[in-house]
């Protein structure tokens, strides 16, 4: 394990919401799949969906507790949204060390559990959490990728269903200590960092197993020693006009399929996507039409 890398992509992302039920059915006929996990623990209610590169955990508070403390606060102070990134450790004792050598403090690694509802059955997830101060506010998970990462994957309910996520967006008013933390700390494959006047930011992708992590600073902003917040999610698809046309039939608020800003993608955004997520969905260049 020596020669692998402390982080290997992207475990699950975290939503903050207030009714379970509402979102779990809204992100279902967005998604085409379905939750295959529903459990309860620490004031909680969660639906998990696993996908083919990570999972998306959606979270909601029902009373005291750890992890409904949390989630009542995030919702009290910010409302509704992407809550925590979860990042997978192929040994996470030996990245919670290599974290700590490269100047962060995670704490103690731990267990939390979830029960599946109308059943006995129980889920751990073995993790580690890195204070929100060293991570400019965006709340950041370690979680051992043995221990959970053969799940099955959440059910294909409707054609044209989401794939996995492509890229996950990260806003930051300083854009040199984005670089910092997650290129040299976390240790993610900067990928690009560049102007982009034309689209109005400064951009920096870092490749995070088979998807990109990307940080913008909005350039009509001054730089500052503000909060980052993890900000929207990009979902890929085989095909975008079946995707775009599905949801468009399911109720979804969209926009027509357009050019992609990387060559050969093609796109539409969804602008009413649960938990008030920006949302854009992707058809890879790989797969898009010549």
């Amino acid at each position: 394990m020596s020669g692998a890398p402390a982080i290997s992509g992207i475990d699950h992302v975290a939503l903050a919401v207030r009714d379970l039920d509402a979102t779990k059915a809204r992100l279902t006929a967005l998604l085409g799949r379905a939750p295959e996990w529903v459990g309860a623990d620490g004031g909680a209610r969660h639906a998990w969906f696993q996908m083919e590169n990570l999972a998306l955990d959606v979270i909601a508070p029902t009373g005291a507790g750890l992890t409904g403390d949390q989630i009542q606060a995030r919702l009290d102070s910010f409302g509704e949204g992407i809550w925590a990134i979860a990042y997978r450790a192929p040994d996470l004792t030996r990245t919670h060390r290599l974290l700590g050598n490269r100047g962060l403090t995670p704490a103690p690694i731990g267990r939390i559990r979830a029960t599946r509802e109308g059943g006995a059955e129980k889920r751990y997830w073995t993790m580690a959490t890195l204070p929100p101060d060293q991570t400019h506010g965006v709340l950041t998970f370690l979680i051992d990728q043995a221990a959970n990462f053969d799940w099955p994957q959440a059910p294909v309910v409707a054609e044209a269903p989401i794939v996995g996520l492509d890229h996950l967006v990260v806003r930051t008013p300083a854009p040199d200590r984005a670089l910092a933390l997650y290129g040299a700390r976390l240790g993610l494959d900067l990928r690009m960092d560049r102007m982009a006047p034309e689209w109005g930011a400064r951009l920096q992708f870092f490749r995070c197993g088979d998807l990109i992590v990307e940080v913008m600073h909005e350039l009509a902003k001054a730089e500052s020693d503000g909060p980052d917040s993890a900000w929207g999610l990009s979902w890929r698809v085989a095909d975008a006009d079946a995707a775009q046309a599905r949801l468009a039939a399911a109720g979804f608020d969209v926009s027509a399929v357009r050019t992609g800003r990387k060559p050969g993608t093609r796109v539409f955004t969804v602008r009413d996507a649960p938990a008030a997520v920006p949302t854009l969905i992707v058809q890879p260049a790989s797969r898009a039409e010549p």
